[in-house]
């Protein structure tokens, strides 16, 4: 009788495979199993940030029990500090973060930065928030056409304020002088909130700022808002036309959403975006937003990753034919 001799070794190894594959079913079964941490690329208490930590208990609800998601603010350089880190993390899905339009793209595009669009799995976009010109409400510029109109009478002394060089407000304004042929002088900020001071106060003439901080103060009369970016009226300002309306084709907004790294597993992407759109449909989420004037946008990931790559290939070609930045 021929006696078979157990190959033990490679028992041995296949059972070690098993038990990995086991393991690594098990641990992806089982996420989270530590807290999620969110990384939101601007200072606390501006619009990304309120933003995210108004989102943030939502998706914990809809992860599933004892699931906490810390919110880590890193800003710095237009928003590259932390959208490096995001784009540098693991893809374990232990770190997500907020990813804001035009920013996101224009800086690699720009300048030499240590990310580039590829870095990041999109999990889903929130918020689509429109741009807007508004001016003082003392000013004698009351349409659209009267600041062409006064910009053409005074050719470089109109005055406008932005976030900063490269951002949407200041894409914008250069797509409306373009547009327009008229000339203004820019005025970067810190943030839309010194942007705001100086409306109010009179030391700028125009406000570049999105529809979502300019509101407030368009409805309690401190600002007369011009007119929003958008392809259609915001449902929370129904009474401020669109550029497009008013004969200038100008749509511009930025867009704020979640991303991983590159490289996130299917499965895990799939339930972050699962709990993402249950989030941003939860009808106390939902009463949150409008009170905070976040104008929702929900878009799935797939969605989400085509919007940021049509938008990549739009400002390359812009920065191409006619850099925003001069040297």
């Amino acid at each position: 009788m021929k006696i078979i001799k157990p190959r033990v070794g490679m028992f041995l190894k296949t059972l070690s495979l098993t038990m990995l594959c086991s393991a690594s079913i098990s641990a992806m079964a089982d996420y989270p199993e530590r807290p999620i941490k969110m990384i939101v690329a601007y200072g606390a208490g501006g619009g990304t940030d309120i933003a995210a930590r108004t989102l943030a208990p939502y998706i914990e609800k809809y992860m599933g029990e004892n699931v906490s998601i810390v919110i880590e603010n890193k800003p710095g350089a237009g928003g590259e500090i932390g959208f490096t880190q995001l784009a540098k993390s693991s893809p374990d899905g232990y770190t997500i973060g907020f990813v804001n339009t035009p920013n996101l793209i224009t800086i690699p595009i720009q300048r030499k930065a240590r990310y580039s669009l590829a870095d990041f799995t999109p999990i889903g976009n929130v918020v689509d928030d429109p741009g807007a010109f508004s001016v003082s409400i003392n000013s004698p510029i009351k349409s659209l056409g009267d600041l062409v109109s006064y910009a053409n009478e005074h050719p470089g002394k109109v005055t406008y304020g932005t976030t900063g060089i490269g951002g949407d407000d200041h894409l914008a304004a250069l797509a409306f002088e373009k547009q327009t042929n008229i000339k203004m002088k820019h005025i970067p900020f810190k943030g839309s909130a010194d942007v705001r001071t100086a409306a109010l106060g009179e030391h700028i003439d125009l406000a570049n700022m999105n529809m979502s901080e300019a509101i407030a103060d368009g409805q309690e009369g401190n600002l007369l808002i011009l007119g929003q970016m958008g392809e259609s009226r915001w449902s929370e300002a129904p009474n401020v036309p669109t550029f497009m309306e008013q004969g200038y084709d100008v749509v511009s907004g930025s867009m704020r959403g979640l991303a991983a790294p590159a490289g996130l597993p299917s499965n895990i992407q799939k339930r972050l975006e699962k709990a993402l759109e249950q989030a941003v449909s939860d009808p106390e989420f939902v009463a949150k937003a409008k009170v905070q004037n976040l104008p929702l946008s929900y878009m799935n990931s797939k969605d989400f990753g085509v919007t940021l790559q049509r938008l990549h290939d739009t400002y390359n070609a812009i920065w191409t034919a006619e850099p925003w930045i001069k040297d």
